[in-house]
């Protein structure tokens, strides 16, 4: 333990793993708050599709760099990504608003044209496989000064969005006809939750990677649901698992030869699965020891975790 802390301790004197670290927790804190109104929506795999059709904006970035033979592709796939994975989010949500095709199937369209289209064009950018999978996978070791101050920025935004106009988006994503019927801009807001999407998708791609960046929004959720009754309280604790589960798993990597972004999200499913088990075991015994009328309880609980 001893040998590990100061393993630890030495790592963290690095400029480069400081920045990762920095990415990391930044990224934790601010994508549950997307991923809170996402599993409020029941769309909790609507990152999933964004990230796959963000690889065709990171894919397009790159060709434009091979054109005109800069040297700074990772910019161009970051302008990339950031616009594929607006569009994309932006039309999934008028699609499914307008009724025309089924939620269901704009999000596979966006999972296997995202998917396929970015592996093909990246193939004619000239990309290597090791450039594909810093991007599917996440590669904190590469995180520059620039892209932590990119992803601090788009953080920013995220929280911005997210934390300022709280009330409204739940409002929202809890009940849209209600919300109408009282004058909220319905559609005005769930595009702004589409657009907060994309960008915490690009803004985490580098710490979890573009197809493990859905995990990091929803499952610090899907643990809070189970310790909290409240949506801010919620939304609070998701935040709190997300910071922690990112550096946690950044932290296991400094001493292990492990993924960090693979790292962080079995992290995230171990802790899901560890509360899920002590909480199995808890709640009979106070229903037992209290509730009389333990299906009404479980009635009230999950009403008040959702709203």
């Amino acid at each position: 333990m001893i040998d590990w802390i100061t393993e630890i301790g030495s790592a963290l004197t690095s400029p480069l793993l400081q920045r990762a670290l920095i990415a990391a927790f930044v990224v934790g804190l601010t994508a549950p708050v997307v991923g809170t109104f996402l599993v409020q929506r029941r769309l909790s795999l609507l990152g999933d599709g964004v990230g796959h059709v963000a690889l065709t904006g990171v894919a397009m970035g790159w060709l434009v760099g091979s054109w005109t033979h800069a040297s700074q592709n990772d910019a161009y796939a970051l302008v990339g990504a950031v616009v594929a994975a607006i569009i994309g989010a932006v039309l999934i949500e008028v699609v499914s608003a307008r009724g025309r095709t089924n939620g269901d199937v704009a999000l596979a369209l966006l999972f296997y044209g995202g998917i396929a289209g970015g592996v093909v064009i990246i193939s004619l950018a000239g990309g290597t496989n090791a450039n594909l999978m810093a991007y599917l996978f996440g590669s904190l070791s590469t995180v520059s000064t620039g892209d932590l101050v990119t992803t601090m920025i788009m953080s920013g935004v995220i929280l911005l969005v997210g934390l300022g106009l709280r009330t409204a988006l739940f409002a929202v994503s809890q009940d849209q006809e209600f919300a109408r019927s009282t004058g909220v801009p319905v559609r005005l807001l769930t595009i702004a939750i589409a657009v907060v999407a994309a960008l915490t998708v690009t803004a985490s791609m580098r710490v979890v990677g573009l197809l493990l960046v859905s995990a990091l929004m929803i499952v610090p959720v899907a643990i809070a649901q189970q310790l909290t009754t409240s949506f801010r309280r919620t939304m609070t604790a998701a935040m709190g698992i997300g910071a922690a589960v990112c550096v946690g798993g950044l932290l296991i990597t400094f001493t292990e030869p492990l993924a960090p972004g693979a790292t962080i999200v079995v992290l995230a499913v171990t802790v899901y699965a560890g509360v899920a088990a002590v909480r199995a075991v808890i709640r009979p015994r106070r229903r037992h020891d209290v509730d009389p009328h333990p299906d009404v309880a479980d009635d009230v609980q999950l009403g008040s975790t959702h709203g």
